[in-house]
C-alpha cells in the first residue's frame, strides 16, 4: 500500500481554533475544533481581542488532541497547512505562528491556505471535484460565486457589494433577540413561518452576478421598528421566513443565471451559511430541473463552519504542486482570491 501524505492543518481565522490531520486531502483522521461561541454570545458578535486570547489558550491543546486522535506523531507528517487569510489579524497570527513553529521544528514544508479556498474544499470530502465547477460560497463575511477550471484556480464571477448573507443573518438576529450566531435559529424559525412581508430581492434582476444584502437588512429593521412605534406585534417566525425567502431567492436566482453562462459539471455549496436548510432544499429542487447535467455537491453540515479539515483538503492541492511558504509568511486579513499567491516555487 502506498504511503499516505499526512497534513497537519490549522484554522484560526475567526472564533474557532481548529487543528486537523488529513490524509491525501480526502480522509479526515482527526478534526479538533474548540469553539468560542459562548465567550462572544454576550457581546452579540465576535470580539477580536477576546478571540485572539482564546486561540492562544487553545492551540497547543488542539495540536496534541489532533495528533492523538489521528494516532500519529510529528514524524509521520508530510506537511503543515495553515489559514493565513482572510480573517481577524490577531486570530490568524496565532495559527500562522503555531504552524510556522511546527514546520520549522520538524523540518516540514509550510502551506499557506486561503480560508475561502478551504470552505470550497470542504465539499471535497463528499467526492472528488470534476472541472469546471462553480462554487456558491456563502459565509459570515463573504458571498461569492467562484468559477474553477482546475484544482486551485479561482475566478470570482460575482460577489457581495456590502453585507454578506451571514452578516445580515447575525444583524437581524439581534433585532429578533436571537443569540449569536443567529443563522441556525433563524433557519429553524423560517421553517415555522410564512413569507408574508415580501422584503426586497436586491439586484435579483440586474445583469450581473453580484449580491447586496444591506437593503434587505434595513427593510427588515425598519419594519420591526415601525411596528414597535405603533405598538403592533409582528410574528417573529413570519419575519424570519420573509427574510430567509429573500436571501434564498437572490442566491438561487443569481446561481442559476451564472450556470447558464458558465456550463459546469458540479455546483459546490460551501461556507457557514451553506448549512442553511432553506438554501440547501432550494438548490436541491431547482438545480436538477434547470441544469440536470450539473451535479450538486453540498459541503457536509459539520464542515460548513470553520475547521482545520477543510484547510488540509485545500492545502493538499498546493502540496502536490509544491507551492510552499517560508519563514516570512504573515497573516493577510484582507486576502483576496488569487491563483496560488505568495508561493515560493
Amino acid at each position: 500500500m502506498e504511503k499516505q501524505n499526512l497534513i497537519l492543518a490549522f484554522e484560526s481565522s475567526c472564533d474557532e481554533t481548529s487543528v486537523a490531520v488529513v490524509a491525501d486531502g480526502q480522509t479526515i483522521l482527526s478534526n479538533v475544533i474548540a469553539t468560542q461561541i459562548n465567550s462572544h454570545k454576550r457581546f452579540g458578535g465576535v470580539v477580536p481581542e477576546v478571540a485572539s486570547r482564546h486561540h492562544i489558550e487553545q492551540i497547543t491543546i488542539c495540536i496534541e488532541d489532533a495528533l492523538k486522535e489521528a494516532n500519529v506523531t510529528y514524524d509521520d507528517l508530510d506537511a503543515v497547512a495553515v489559514t493565513y487569510g482572510p480573517g481577524l489579524v490577531g486570530a490568524l497570527l496565532v495559527g500562522v505562528n503555531a504552524a510556522k513553529t511546527v514546520a520549522y521544528a520538524h523540518h516540514l514544508p509550510l502551506i499557506p491556505v486561503d480560508h475561502m479556498a478551504g470552505h470550497i474544499y470542504a465539499a471535497r470530502f463528499v467526492k472528488p471535484f470534476e472541472f469546471p465547477l462553480m462554487a456558491l460560497l456563502v459565509s459570515g463575511g463573504h458571498t461569492e460565486l467562484v468559477y474553477m477550471q482546475a484544482d486551485g484556480q479561482f475566478e470570482i464571477i460575482g460577489e457581495t457589494r456590502d453585507d454578506a448573507a451571514g452578516e445580515a443573518y447575525d444583524k437581524i438576529g439581534r433585532v429578533l433577540g436571537v443569540p449569536y450566531p443567529a443563522g441556525k435559529v433563524i433557519d429553524e424559525m423560517a421553517h415555522q413561518g410564512q413569507d408574508t412581508f415580501n422584503f426586497p430581492r436586491a439586484m435579483i434582476d440586474e445583469d450581473n452576478y453580484d449580491f447586496s444584502f444591506s437593503g434587505l437588512k434595513s427593510a427588515f429593521i425598519n419594519t420591526v421598528h415601525h411596528a414597535d412605534q405603533i405598538g403592533e406585534t409582528l410574528d417573529k417566525n413570519d419575519l424570519a421566513a420573509s427574510f430567509q425567502a429573500s436571501v434564498v431567492d437572490v442566491l438561487t436566482a443569481k446561481t442559476m443565471r451564472v450556470l447558464a453562462q458558465y456550463p459546469v459539471k458540479q455546483l459546490v455549496l460551501a461556507g457557514g451559511v451553506a448549512a442553511n436548510h432553506g438554501l440547501r432544499e432550494r438548490l436541491q429542487t431547482e438545480l436538477p430541473t434547470k441544469f440536470p447535467a450539473t451535479e450538486l455537491l453540498l459541503a457536509p453540515l459539520k464542515l460548513c463552519g470553520d475547521n482545520g479539515a477543510m484547510i488540509g483538503a485545500a492545502g493538499y492541492v498546493q502540496y502536490q504542486h509544491h507551492q510552499f511558504g517560508d519563514a516570512t509568511l504573515n497573516a493577510d486579513p484582507s486576502l483576496e482570491f488569487d491563483w496560488m499567491p505568495n508561493m515560493v516555487h
